[in-house]
């Protein structure tokens, strides 16, 4: 038995969850549910639009709506360190004071420098979120985190599909004023305040409060084995041990961006969820433009909101149950999908059918969530639990960077500060290269395959034969086996 099998056999095992995990597990979902419960945000640009506040469209395209993009990439990195240094609570209370200083700002400001500061709480909240999806890992054994996180992931999508509904119900069906229904989200972002009062603080977190699990006989997690020469006195010196494992971490990101499904799935995360955020971020706008409702009670935003939910929920769960030699055909998948999404955003933005709009919005929206958890698995599948926290932080903030970059571009009143219709088709350009891109890419990966299999089939016995696609998948697979046995 090697000396690395033999130190894993004598390492404690993981330590035993909270008793009281259950619990903890459910009260957390339900505040996740109800942090959700926001009945007016389906509603804010016309809001913002209409006589209650009367903005005009290039204030909010333009002035207001950018800066989202800008305090949300100001505030990203701050916040992922913050989150696991102050181990997850402190950063949800700031989502909810965030989230009461949006309505407060939306309900009693009337100048644009008051909704720009909306908009950069409102980047905050958005940050902040990660506090929560992370939070849960700290209460289960890792033997229960996929579960876990469907449960979580569940009770916030059914937080935004219920919010939209109330939303859409108070306004058509109740004929409530935006002012009111601004007024009820308020009051459930203060109750949202309290829950966050009663959430325990975990006593660990992946990063930066690990050093006192050692003293208690726990184990070290996944990144302990990255470097097992480097000896236990290593962890049990709290201050080395914090700037060791960021430095080995980056390190460490060297390797993981030659593994090729890796590094595709990455790259689709920065550049297609960048176009999907900034869309997000301006369809309302464009809605009011197709369809400037002078009747509150024909604005559908909510139930439009919800349905897109819905459906996305839908497509994620369905997802899972694909199978499909992704090595092979990542990029085929991916190329189709991104070519749908840019004919939805051209007939988005050419129709004057508000609910042929609706539809293409839903579809758009659909298909994104359809890949998300694809690319989470793809990502997650061969890296710890501290890598894949730190690489899906490092794709967030470059397509937060490059959405900021495209905002400062079209969007400010600095740069083009172009209309909403010449924004979204800047955005059908944009998915329209990045589908040309992967398509010929898969093409070219396709005539490689073929170019060294046909003379190999000749003086290559069956048995060696090989794509690269697969070389790499078994090259890839030799060293995460390597390294479990490290």
């Amino acid at each position: 038995m090697s000396e690395e099998a033999e130190k894993m056999e004598k390492q404690p095992p993981d330590p035993p969850p909270d008793p009281r995990w259950k619990f903890l597990v459910g009260y957390l979902c339900f505040y996740g549910f109800m942090g959700q419960i926001r009945p007016g945000e389906s509603f804010i640009t016309p809001y913002l639009l209409g006589s209650e506040k009367n903005f005009t469209k290039k204030e909010v395209t333009n002035e207001i709506t950018p800066v989202l993009s800008y305090s949300y990439m100001a505030v990203l990195v701050p916040i992922f360190l913050l989150t696991d240094y102050l181990r997850y609570k402190p950063i949800l209370v700031l989502q909810s004071l965030s989230h009461i200083a949006i309505w407060l700002l939306l309900i009693f400001g009337t100048s644009i420098i008051a909704m720009q500061f909306m908009e950069f709480f409102y980047g905050i909240t958005m940050a902040t979120r990660i506090a929560y999806s992370s939070y849960i890992f700290n209460l289960v054994t890792p033997s229960c985190y996929q579960r876990m996180a469907s449960y979580s992931r569940s009770s916030v999508l059914m937080g935004v599909f219920t919010s939209s509904v109330v939303g859409q119900l108070c306004v058509t069906v109740g004929g409530t004023t935006f002012m009111t229904v601004n007024y009820i989200s308020l009051g459930f972002m203060c109750f949202g305040l309290v829950l966050t009062l009663f959430l325990k603080r975990p006593k660990r977190s992946l990063f930066f409060n690990r050093s006192k699990s050692l003293y208690n006989d726990t184990s070290p997690a996944e990144l302990d084995k990255m470097n097992p020469g480097a000896g236990d006195s290593v962890w049990h010196k709290a201050s080395s041990w914090k700037n060791l494992v960021f430095f080995r971490m980056i390190k460490e990101l060297g390797t993981i961006v030659r593994m090729p499904q890796l590094r595709l799935w990455s790259l689709w995360w920065i550049f297609n969820s960048a176009g999907y955020y900034l869309m997000l971020y301006y369809v309302h706008i464009l809605w009011n433009e197709i369809y400037p409702a002078k009747d509150n009670r024909k604005v559908y935003n909510g139930g439009v909101e919800a349905v897109s939910t819905l459906l996305g929920a839908i497509t994620a769960f369905s997802a899972g149950f694909v199978k499909i030699q992704w090595a092979f055909w990542s990029k085929l998948v991916i190329g189709v999908v991104t070519a749908v999404q840019a004919s939805l955003l051209l007939l988005m933005n050419t129709t004057a059918n508000i609910w042929l709009c609706y539809v293409a919005y839903v579809l758009f929206r659909g298909s994104y969530q359809f890949l998300v958890p694809i690319a989470i698995f793809q990502i997650a599948s061969s890296l710890s639990k501290e890598l894949c926290a730190l690489v899906f932080g490092v794709n967030t903030f470059l397509a937060t960077v490059l959405k900021t970059i495209i905002t400062i571009i079209i969007t400010d009143k600095s740069g083009l500060a172009l209309s909403v219709h010449s924004q979204f088709y800047v955005y059908f350009g944009y998915f329209t290269v990045l589908a040309t891109l992967y398509l010929l890419s898969f093409v070219y990966m396709m005539a490689r395959h073929n170019a060294c299999k046909a003379p190999q089939e000749e003086t290559t016995p069956a048995n060696e034969l090989c794509s690269p696609v697969e070389e790499n998948s078994d090259k890839e697979r030799s060293r995460e086996l390597a390294s479990s046995k490290a």
